[in-house]
C-alpha cells in the first residue's frame, strides 16, 4: 500500500504538467501576433519619422522666398541668394555673407540661423518673412524690392591675397597695440579661404573695439587659415585657427558669430 501510494503519488503531477505545458503553448501561440504587431507599430513610428522630416524639409524649401533684395521696415536691406546649396544672406555695407540653415518652428514656420545658432531669418508657409538683427532684435518684417546680385565670393590672385593679409594684419595689429601675425594656406579654394580672413579678422576687430571684452586678445599672436576636411575654429596659446571645408561651399566656411563664440569662451582650467 505504502509502493502504490508513492507510485499514484509521482503520477498526479503529470496532468498538472500537461495543463502547464498546454497553456505555455497558448501563450505563446498569443503572443506570436503580440510581437508582429509590436514590429508593425515599430515599423509605422520610423515611417512616420521620415515622413515628417521628409515634410519638413520640403516645408522649407518652398518657404524660402526668391532670390533678390529685401528691404525690411526697421531700414535695413538685404540680398538673399538662392543659387548655391544653401541659402545665402548678405546685409547692405556689410562684409560677411551669412549661410541660413533651416529648422522647423510652429504653424509650419522656417527659422533660418547662422552656424552660431542665431536666428536671422523667420518664413511663414504664406511667403511672409521676418529679419531678426541687432538694430531689430524682435524682428522686422521684410519685403521683396528687386532683383540682387550673387554672393559666391570673388577670387583675388596672388598679388591682391598678399595685399589683404598684409592690410588685415596691420589693422589688427593697430587695434589690439601689437604685432598679429595673419597667415592663409590652401590650394583647393583661394575664394572660400580669403571669405573666411576677411569675416575672421572682422570678428576680432570687433572684439578689439569693445571695452569689456578686448582682453580675451591679450595672448592673440596669428591668425591662421587652413582648409581641411571640417569647418572649424580653434584658439589656444595665442593662435587662433579657422579651418575652412572648400567640399562644403560657403557653409564650409565658420561665420563670424562663430569665431566670437569661441574667442570669448572661457579657457578651460589646467590641468593638475
Amino acid at each position: 500500500m505504502e509502493l502504490t501510494a508513492r507510485v499514484r503519488t509521482a503520477r498526479t503531477p503529470l496532468p498538472t504538467a500537461m495543463a502547464i505545458a498546454l497553456a505555455a503553448v497558448a501563450l505563446s501561440l498569443v503572443s506570436m501576433p503580440a510581437e508582429a504587431q509590436a514590429q508593425n507599430q515599430g515599423n509605422a513610428q520610423a515611417e512616420q519619422a521620415q515622413a515628417l522630416r521628409n515634410r519638413n524639409a520640403a516645408t522649407a524649401a518652398r518657404a524660402v522666398p526668391p532670390t533678390g533684395r529685401y528691404v525690411a521696415e526697421s531700414g535695413e536691406a538685404f540680398v538673399l541668394d538662392r543659387s548655391g546649396q544653401r541659402p545665402l544672406l548678405r546685409f547692405d555695407r556689410r562684409d560677411e555673407t551669412w549661410v541660413l540653415r533651416p529648422t522647423a518652428a510652429p504653424r509650419g514656420d522656417v527659422i533660418y540661423r547662422n552656424d552660431a545658432g542665431d536666428q536671422l531669418l523667420r518664413v511663414t508657409p504664406g511667403g511672409g518673412m521676418t529679419v531678426y538683427t541687432p538694430r531689430a532684435p524682435g524682428g522686422s518684417p521684410a519685403s521683396f524690392a528687386g532683383p540682387g546680385q550673387s554672393l559666391t565670393p570673388p577670387t583675388l590672385g596672388p598679388v591682391l591675397l598678399w595685399s589683404l593679409m598684409a592690410r588685415r594684419s596691420e589693422l589688427i595689429s593697430q587695434a589690439i597695440g601689437r604685432l598679429v601675425f595673419v597667415d592663409l594656406t590652401g590650394d583647393r579654394s583661394e575664394a572660400l579661404c580669403v571669405e573666411a580672413l576677411i569675416v575672421t579678422t572682422d570678428a576680432v576687430l570687433r572684439i578689439a573695439r569693445s571695452p569689456t571684452a578686448r582682453q580675451t586678445l591679450n595672448q592673440l599672436r596669428s591668425i591662421t587659415i587652413i582648409e581641411g576636411d571640417r569647418a572649424s575654429v580653434t584658439y589656444s596659446r595665442g593662435r587662433l585657427v579657422v579651418t575652412v571645408d572648400p567640399d562644403e561651399g560657403m557653409a564650409g566656411r565658420p561665420s563670424s558669430a562663430r569665431v566670437i563664440q569661441v574667442l570669448l569662451a572661457e579657457p578651460s582650467p589646467p590641468r593638475r
